[in-house]
C-alpha cells in the first residue's frame, strides 16, 4: 500500500515541477514554441528523475521522456516491479508552447498495476490535486451535462455519446487538466478514445478515484498499468452516478 509519504512525495515533486515551467515559460520571451516545449519537457523531466532516484531509489520510474528507449529495450525491472511511479513531466507540451493554462505535470504511483497515489499540478492556475489531501467530488451544478475531450483529436464516440445524452462537448489540452475538470464539476465526463500512455492518466486517475470519480476502460474493465507496452487504448472518468449510463451508450452499437 501506499504511504502518506508517498501521497505527499508526488505532490511537492508536481507542485515543483510546475513551478519550474512556468520560469521556463517566462525566460523564453518570444522564443520557437517548439524550443520552449522541448525545454520545459527536458528541465521538468531531469528535476523529477532527481528526486524520485533520491527519494525512492528502490522504486522503478517511466517517464514518457525516457520511454521511447525503453520501450525498445523492454525494461524487465520496470515491468516487474511491483511500485513504480509513471510521470509526465510535461502534459499538454502544445498547450505550454503556445502559452495557453490548459497544460499540467503528472506524477503518479502505481503498486500492482493499479493507480494508488499521485499528483496533478495545473502550473497556471497555482494548483495541485493530490492524494495526499483529496478533493472530494463536489455536487453538479444544474444544467446539461458536459463533457469534456482533446481539442486536437476529439473522438467519434464522444460525439456519439454527447448526441444520445445531450451533452455539451468542451474541448481542451493535457489529459490531467481534463480529468481535474471532472474532480473540480467543471465537467461530469472525460472520455478520451484512439489510445494515449500510461503517464496521461496514471496520476490524473489516482486523484479521480482518491476524490470518488469514476475511472475505467470504455467497455467499464479496469485500468491496468505498469505494461510492458505502455499504450493505453481509451479511457472513461466520469461521476459515479453517470457511469451506468455512460458505458451502457458506449456498449451500444453505433
Amino acid at each position: 500500500m501506499p504511504t502518506n509519504d508517498d501521497d505527499d512525495l508526488a505532490a511537492r515533486l508536481a507542485e515543483r515541477a510546475g513551478a519550474l515551467l512556468l520560469e521556463v515559460r517566462r525566460q523564453a520571451g518570444g522564443a520557437d514554441p517548439r524550443s520552449v516545449g522541448a525545454e520545459g519537457d527536458r528541465r521538468s523531466h531531469e528535476l523529477l528523475m532527481a528526486a524520485l532516484a533520491a527519494e525512492r531509489p528502490d522504486d522503478a520510474v517511466l517517464s514518457e521522456e525516457t520511454a521511447a528507449v525503453e520501450v525498445e529495450a523492454r525494461d524487465r525491472r520496470r515491468a516487474g516491479a511491483r511500485r513504480v511511479w509513471i510521470v509526465d513531466p510535461l502534459d499538454g507540451t502544445r498547450e505550454f508552447s503556445e502559452g495557453r493554462a490548459d497544460f499540467a505535470v503528472h506524477v503518479g504511483l502505481v503498486e500492482d498495476g493499479a493507480a494508488v497515489a499521485g499528483a496533478v499540478a495545473l502550473p497556471a492556475e497555482n494548483l495541485v490535486f493530490d492524494t495526499a489531501q483529496p478533493a472530494t467530488l463536489p455536487e453538479r451544478p444544474p444544467g446539461r451535462l458536459r463533457l469534456v475531450v482533446s481539442r486536437t483529436r476529439p473522438p467519434a464516440e464522444a460525439e456519439r455519446l454527447a448526441r444520445h445524452i445531450d451533452a455539451e462537448v468542451l474541448a481542451m489540452g493535457s489529459a490531467g487538466v481534463k480529468t481535474m475538470c471532472v474532480v473540480r464539476a467543471q465537467a461530469d465526463i472525460y472520455l478520451h478514445a484512439g489510445g494515449q500512455y500510461e503517464w496521461d492518466s496514471a496520476a490524473p486517475v489516482a486523484v479521480a478515484l482518491r476524490a470518488g470519480a469514476h475511472a475505467s476502460r470504455l467497455d467499464g474493465t479496469p485500468l491496468v498499468y505498469n505494461q510492458a507496452d505502455p499504450w493505453m487504448p481509451d479511457l472513461l472518468v466520469c461521476r459515479p452516478e453517470l457511469a451506468d449510463t455512460v458505458l451502457s451508450v458506449l456498449g451500444a452499437a453505433p
